[in-house]
């Protein structure tokens, strides 16, 4: 394992990152992780790199305008060991393959100390405005990380531009272990010159004591400027003093930062000493990174936290949790909701076709489910129930907003729009499919759900079986989106034609229900679907009065007047027929239902 480590003019312009054995990676100012933007004289793309046995093998690209400099000469193709150095513009590139060695037999240190929390609030605050401009750029360092371990290298950076007397820094981790002793890992680590003794040799001693207190700790090995007063491990690690400082957190496996210098720390002139001022002033600006650390963890893991429960609940639910008792919040009430039936058509056959690849159907199956439960959920809506191979979905809890049943009908749209897009297109996951959509509105009883051992978030109440009817009766009359007559009445004041356009159906007795129903579909705008204008819809609604009228010879001559792509109209026009076009005795103007769907 080598590091590469670039150099800038300021202590700020830095890093250093691992090579990846064997892969080729670009090197330039606007490359990734190896990416210098520092520096205007290196090319967007610049250098090719390659670590490969024991020797980093560079080449400069056709697009770099400046040259890179090995040995004071300029050079096109050449390879390097570790130790050395190669220069674009105003930054150089060390090769390093500094070893991490967790030692347990490192001597007892001369001096050490625990630093309490007033201890480190009394300390003076020296190099402010160094220290101020570095934590300056901590927001920008976290949100630009793509990973842990490029946040790891970050932090390490920042570590050692804001304590310019250390030699180095880390960032280690330590796993709880049991009755075994606890594994301490280095997540990142850096010097400020490259090989400092040929090894990285952090205390175990001195990490465990951090973490078992939670509080700082010190350690000083040396004081003499004197090279022969030096203790060997001094002369061996390259180390004169460490200390170690906790990120206090909930996690079981424990962080920290690992700072370590040489003689000369105190800037006054004297030995170093665990009761320097500059040490107590760099310890202090390690906590407040430590603290800032432990406050990301935090964040983080309430973000994974959240996107687990976004599993489980829509946003709107995750929303109205935070920050409230869920007792309270996923209670169930009563309220006025807007259900959504969401069934997917076609999968009967798909399975058949498809018995040999399973998997392969139910991955197709749930991008279908996606597609219903994005724009459920877009809309402000909560995901309540999966049924096979069909989708419910309402609104109205836990937040009222007042406008349930023109988010149901913008869902639907959205959800009918995307799958017809998609249909036709050979080879993708919903070729094939169609659906079937239902909406019905009224009260019911919305929350948690279910009983002591299981529960879940749905809505129970005859508005859910209703739109359940409403989903089936869409194969009956041919319609991609049913509406029950409370839900087109609400969404036709609630949406504008430029949105949806409504056409009445028929009225209907369901088989098995004694109560008949009036029946809505929800079509998309004029400008969105053309092949059924508003002309269509007003001839189609004509006919509905006339055959309710019992006038059903000047209900076909309406009929007539839309286009024969238009299934929906078959319903009427098959229902006069199978009457001989006169009305039956007792004729009320709803048509009965013989089959469920």
């Amino acid at each position: 394992m080598a590091d590469l480590i670039a150099q800038g003019n300021e202590p700020q312009h830095r890093w250093r990152r691992p090579l990846p054995a064997g892969e080729r990676v670009s090197l330039g100012r606007g490359e990734g992780g190896f990416a210098v933007p520092w520096d205007k004289k290196v090319s967007r793309q610049h250098a090719e790199l390659r670590w490969h046995d024991g020797v980093l093998l560079i080449r400069r690209l056709p697009q770099a305008r400046n040259a890179i400099t090995f040995r004071g000469h300029e050079h096109e193709t050449f390879e390097i060991k570790p130790g050395e150095q190669f220069q674009i513009g105003e930054t150089t590139f060390t090769l390093a393959d500094d070893r991490v060695d967790i030692d347990p037999q490192i001597p007892p240190p001369l001096e050490r100390r625990t630093y309490a929390f007033q201890d480190i609030q009394a300390a003076r605050y020296r190099d402010a405005d160094l220290r101020i401009d570095v934590l300056s750029r901590l927001p920008n360092l976290i949100s630009g990380a793509d990973d842990d371990g490029e946040l790891f290298i970050r932090l390490v950076n920042m570590l050692l531009a804001g304590i310019p007397r250390a030699d180095g820094a880390a960032l280690v981790a330590v796993e709880p272990g049991g009755k075994d002793r606890p594994k301490i890992q280095v997540l990142s680590f850096d010097f400020r010159r490259p090989n400092q003794g040929g090894s990285f040799r952090p205390s175990e001693q001195l990490i465990l004591e951090s973490m078992r207190q939670g509080k700082s700790v010190s350690y000083v090995w040396g004081g003499s400027e004197d090279p022969s007063d030096v203790p060997e491990f001094t002369m061996t690690g390259g180390i004169d003093w460490s200390y170690c400082t906790p990120v206090i957190g909930e996690d079981p496996e424990g962080w920290a930062i690992y700072v370590f210098g040489r003689f000369g720390f105190d800037a006054l002139g004297g030995p170093p000493s665990v009761n320097s001022p500059d040490l107590l002033a760099d310890l202090k600006f390690t906590e407040l990174v430590a603290s800032i650390l432990a406050a990301l963890r935090q964040v983080r893991r309430l973000q994974q936290k959240q996107a687990v429960l976004t599993q489980f609940f829509s946003p709107v639910v995750i929303e109205s949790l935070a920050g409230a008792d869920p007792e309270v919040v996923l209670a169930p009430r009563k309220t006025d909701v807007s259900v959504l039936f969401c069934d997917l058509r076609g999968f009967s056959r798909e399975s058949e076709r498809n018995a040999d690849d399973l998997l392969g159907l139910l991955e197709r199956v749930s991008k279908a489910l996606r597609v219903m439960t994005y724009h459920i959920m877009d809309t402000g809506g909560v995901v309540g129930d999966f049924q096979g191979d069909a989708a419910m979905g309402f609104w109205g809890w836990p937040i009222d907003s007042g406008d349930s049943a023109r988010r149901a009908c913008l869902a639907a749209l959205e959800i009918r729009a995307q799958f017809e897009a998609n249909a036709r297109r050979q080879g993708h996951p919903l070729a094939n499919f169609k659906m079937g959509i239902g909406i019905a509105s009224g009260p019911a009883v919305a929350g948690k759900i279910g009983t002591v051992d299981q529960a879940k978030v749905s809505v129970f109440g005859p508005v859910v079986n209703l739109a359940s009817r409403m989903e089936g009766m869409t194969k009956i009359l041919h319609a991609p989106i049913l509406l029950d007559e409370t839900t087109a009445r609400l969404a036709r004041a609630q949406l504008p034609t430029e949105m949806a356009r409504f056409r009445r159906l028929a009225k209907i007795k369901p088989y098995g229900l004694d109560v008949p129903l009036e029946v809505t579909e929800l079509l998309p705008p004029e400008a969105v679907d053309p092949t059924l204008s508003d002309d269509h819809i007003r001839s189609y609604e004509s006919a509905l009065e006339a055959v309710m009228d019992g006038r059903w010879p000047e209900a076909l001559l309406h009929l007539s007047k839309v286009p024969p792509e238009d299934q929906v109209k078959d319903f009427l026009w098959v229902f006069i027929a199978q009457h001989n076009r006169i009305p039956p005795d007792g004729w009320n103007g709803v048509i009965p239902l013989t089959r469920k769907n």
